[in-house]
């Protein structure tokens, strides 16, 4: 019986140390343009396959998708990982997820990673700031790539939800039921969404007759802790709003803090409503009346151009901008039931 062909024999065969053949196959460490070839091409004499992952070497296709995301920060991304992962795992593709924690630095160091693991796509949720480095890079690189969530470059594909349409028609439900103070937070400046809802705010102000008010607009930059002290600001104000929008499910956890601090009720002393549902806003007492976000829609839609820019079948297509409509989720939260 013929014996396995090992590492060293690979080695023996490129006239390398060992080393670097190992370094070659996992992408533990860069290596020569010159030195990689004579490995690849030893692996292939040799027949050398010791895993998917040197098979894949051989033929320039891991099938493997890179996640570049804030999911282990933000509470929307965890399910958004888990749709790309399942959508991809259809296609035969796994999935590599690095978190960018919501940092430019970090998102860098994240895509050099995955671009050092040979990954042969990246989904990525472009961070606020300058991004010009890395998408540039993906860019001049030819690195298949799909923005998802936020929309950043139209050198890529990007896929995301409605947000000024869906924003605005939670203001107008807000003001059929009488309320004339509707306040909104604001999530992190820099970001497309943030940009996007905030429009759709004023945008249902406007169709609903109402005028706009700066002191009625505040930001919790994404994150609940801020929404907290934001909405306590508000809530301590001569004139508070009756109603208020979150403008994600982060700083509505934020805001129903802030309420139950101030010993308000909802719907009976203030009304809200949120964009995008949290996991447990069907069991809250109220439910959360929300305009939910099409997660699993944007994940398949987002591996299906990924894919198709991965084999090719998409070079002469242009970019794409997808926006996938929201769901309005009527529950209790808005006051409805008293009105």
């Amino acid at each position: 019986m013929r014996r396995p062909v090992t590492m060293a024999d690979v080695a023996a065969q490129a006239g390398v140390a060992e080393s670097t053949v190992s370094h070659v196959v996992n992408g533990t460490r860069p290596v020569s343009a010159a030195l990689r070839a004579r490995v690849l091409e030893a692996i292939s004499e040799t027949g050398y396959s010791p895993n998917t992952v040197a098979r894949s070497l051989a033929t320039s296709n891991t099938h493997l998708i890179g996640i570049v995301m804030s999911a282990l920060t933000n509470r929307f991304f965890v399910p958004v990982v888990a749709a790309i992962d399942s959508a991809g795992r259809r296609h035969g593709y796994s999935s590599v997820l690095a978190d960018s924690r919501d940092r430019v630095d970090d998102e860098a160091d994240a895509v050099n990673m995955l671009l050092s693991r040979r990954v042969d796509g990246i989904v990525l949720t472009p961070t606020a700031g300058d991004r010009a480095a890395v998408l540039d890079k993906l860019a001049a690189g030819d690195v298949p790539t799909v923005l998802v969530d936020r929309f950043a470059d139209d050198r890529f594909d990007q896929v995301g939800p409605e947000n000024t349409e869906a924003t605005a028609y939670l203001v107008q439900h807000l003001a059929t039921l009488g309320h004339d103070r509707i306040a909104f937070l604001s999530g992190r400046k820099g970001l497309s969404t943030t940009s996007e809802r905030a429009t759709g705010y004023r945008l249902g102000l406007e169709r609903a007759g109402l005028a706009f008010e700066q002191d009625l607009v505040c930001s919790g930059k994404s994150a609940a802790a801020t929404a907290e002290r934001s909405v306590s600001g508000l809530l301590a104000r001569r004139n508070p709003p009756t109603a208020i929008v979150s403008g994600d499910k982060e700083m509505t956890i934020g805001v129903l803090r802030a309420l139950q601090r101030s010993g308000m009720r909802v719907p009976d002393d203030i009304a809200l409503v949120g964009y995008d549902d949290l996991d447990f806003g069907d069991v809250l007492q109220p439910a959360l009346t929300v305009m939910a976000q099409p997660v699993s829609e944007i994940a398949s839609t987002a591996v299906n151009l990924l894919i198709r820019r991965i084999t090719g079948k998409a070079k002469a297509m242009d970019p794409q901008r997808v926006q996938i409509a929201t769901t309005f989720i009527h529950r209790e939260s808005c006051g409805c039931a008293l009105r």
